[in-house]
Order: structure tokens, then C-alpha cells, then sequence
């Protein structure tokens, strides 16, 4: 059954850097999701560390944590039904050649009309696991303490005019 939810989504240095923001946000309000935190930051190394407190022990955590320091981050959190399984999803495999890439160039002819069918966020913009360009949570728990951590301040309510678009009432 599916149940609406928040996930915590994060544009990391290099989807920054690259003009992906745009795009990565419109494919999250096209699918349906309502956006109800932002912030456009440049977290400090130790905010960093406690975000990937689990991976403290790998050894990539270093270059990580200095990657993450290297620029600004959007941090924000999405609302939806199955916000946090569908956003991973959305965002494909942490490796990004293991992810499905859209047919930007293979147009999909569907009711007499011409469609781009988009494939994951990491499969269509990044080619490397360390710059797969975002972050997103795994897990309602996980979820709702990195939306804790980044957003310490109240969330936004609100009603978009699309729910009774997009959500189907029960």
C-alpha cells in the first residue's frame, strides 16, 4: 500500500557546479512530488560527517567528506506517496553505469505523439560513483533524520492545487 512520505534529496557539489538543479527539481514536480524544503548551502566538514556518520569507517570517507566540502549543495526534502522508495528510484543505482539511462535520442511514439522517455537522474547526467551528482535517503528512519539534520527549522505545509491531480482519494 502506498503512504505518503518525505525523503530528503540532495544535489551534491558537482550536480551543482554542472546546472543540473533545474532539471533534477523538475523531474521530482513532474512525477508528482510537492517540494516543502530548499536551501542552497555550503556545509561545513563536520555537518558532513555526522550526514555520513555510517560511512565512517570505508575508505573513501575522507575524499567524501572533502568532495562535499568542495561547493554548495541543494538540500531538500519532497513529499509524495512512496516519496523515499520512488526518489531512490528517480535517482537510479549509487553507481551510475548500472543505472538506466532515458531515450534522449530514442523517441517513443505512444497516442499519435512524441515522447522523450527519461531514464535515472544518475543514469542520464553522471558516469562516475564518486560524482553521481545526488544524494537520497534510503529509508523513512533514515529519511527522517537527515531531514532533521539539514532542516532543524519547521517544514512547509501546504495544499498544491495539484494533489487532487495527481493523489486519487480513498
Amino acid at each position: 500500500m502506498s503512504t505518503q512520505e518525505r525523503t530528503y534529496i540532495m544535489i551534491k557539489p558537482d550536480g551543482v557546479q554542472r546546472n543540473l538543479v533545474g532539471k533534477i527539481i523538475a523531474r521530482f514536480e513532474e512525477r508528482g512530488y510537492k517540494l516543502v524544503a530548499l536551501k542552497l548551502v555550503h556545509a561545513t566538514p563536520e555537518h558532513l560527517e555526522k550526514h555520513y556518520a555510517d560511512l565512517k569507517g570505508k575508505a573513501f570517507f575522507p575524499g567524501l567528506i572533502k568532495y562535499m566540502a568542495s561547493g554548495p549543495v541543494v538540500a531538500m526534502v519532497w513529499q509524495g506517496l512512496d516519496a523515499v522508495k520512488t526518489g531512490r528510484v528517480m535517482l537510479g543505482a549509487t553507481n551510475p553505469l548500472q543505472s538506466p539511462v532515458g531515450a534522449s535520442c530514442n523517441f517513443l511514439i505512444s497516442f499519435n505523439k512524441l515522447s522523450i522517455h527519461p531514464g535515472s537522474i544518475r543514469g542520464d547526467y553522471c558516469l562516475a560513483v564518486g560524482r553521481n551528482i545526488c544524494h537520497g535517503s534510503d529509508s523513512v528512519e533514515s529519511a527522517e533524520k537527515e531531514i532533521a539534520l539539514w532542516f532543524p527549522e519547521s517544514i512547509v505545509q501546504y495544499t498544491h492545487i495539484q494533489e487532487p491531480w495527481v493523489l486519487e482519494d480513498n
